[in-house]
C-alpha cells in the first residue's frame, strides 16, 4: 500500500532506536510499553496518511472516468476529423474504404451472393467480372477451374460484417475472400460510397 510506505520507514527508524538501547531483565517491562507506543503511534500515523489519500479519490475516479470516456469516443472523434480534413482539402482519406475480392464457383451462384450483399448495405457497389481460369492447391495436387470474380466495395469498418455474411452463404466450405485498403479515389465518388453503405 503506497501510503504506508513513509510511516513504514519512520516505524522503522523508532523500532532500531529502541533496540539500540541496552537491555537488561528489569528494562523488559519498559521495552514492552516502548513498543506498544511504537506499534500505536504506526497505527496513527498510518490511518492519518491513508486518510488524507482518500480525499484524492473522488478527483482519480474522475479522470480516469474522463480517460475512458475519450478512449471510447475516439473512433468517432477520429472519422469526424477525417471527414472535415476531407471535406476543407478536397482530398481522399486513405485506407477509409476497401475492396473485397470474391470468387464463386458460377455465375448464378456469384448473382446471389452480389444481390445478397447488396441487400444487405454491406457495399455500395459489388462488380461481377467474367469467368476467369484458376489454378489453385487442393489436398495436394493441382487443380484447374473456371470461377466468377466478385468485387466489393465498401466502408473497411464494414469488412468483417462483409467477410462474416458472404461466409454464411457462400457454397464452399473454406470461402475466398480477401480485401484491400483503397489508397487513392475519387472524393466524390468516394462520398457517394459512404451516403450508400450506412456507417453502423
Amino acid at each position: 500500500m503506497r501510503c504506508a510506505e513513509p510511516v513504514r520507514d519512520e516505524c522503522s527508524l523508532r523500532g532500531q532506536c529502541a533496540a539500540a538501547q541496552p537491555r537488561s531483565p528489569a528494562a523488559a517491562q519498559p521495552d514492552q510499553d516502548l513498543l506498544l507506543r511504537n506499534m500505536d503511534w504506526c497505527l496513527q500515523r498510518l490511518h492519518r496518511e491513508c486518510g488524507s489519500q482518500a480525499a484524492f479519490r473522488p478527483g482519480f475516479i474522475l479522470i480516469v472516468l474522463a480517460m475512458l470516456v475519450s478512449l471510447l469516443m475516439y473512433p468517432l472523434v477520429k472519422s469526424l476529423g477525417l471527414h472535415l480534413h476531407s471535406a476543407i482539402t478536397g482530398n481522399y482519406i486513405s485506407e477509409y474504404h476497401s475492396v473485397a475480392l470474391i470468387t464463386c464457383p458460377n455465375e448464378q451462384t456469384a448473382k446471389d451472393i452480389a444481390r445478397a450483399i447488396m441487400e444487405k448495405r454491406l457495399a455500395g457497389c459489388v462488380s461481377i467480372l467474367p469467368k476467369s481460369s484458376t489454378m489453385y492447391y487442393w489436398k495436394g495436387e493441382i487443380q484447374d477451374a473456371t470461377e466468377i470474380l466478385l468485387l466489393a466495395q465498401t466502408r473497411t469498418s464494414k469488412i468483417q460484417k462483409l467477410m462474416e455474411y458472404v461466409r454464411s452463404i457462400h457454397p464452399f466450405r473454406l470461402t475466398p475472400f480477401m480485401s484491400f485498403p483503397i489508397d487513392h479515389g475519387n472524393p466524390f465518388y468516394m462520398q457517394w460510397l459512404d451516403e450508400s453503405v450506412p456507417d453502423d
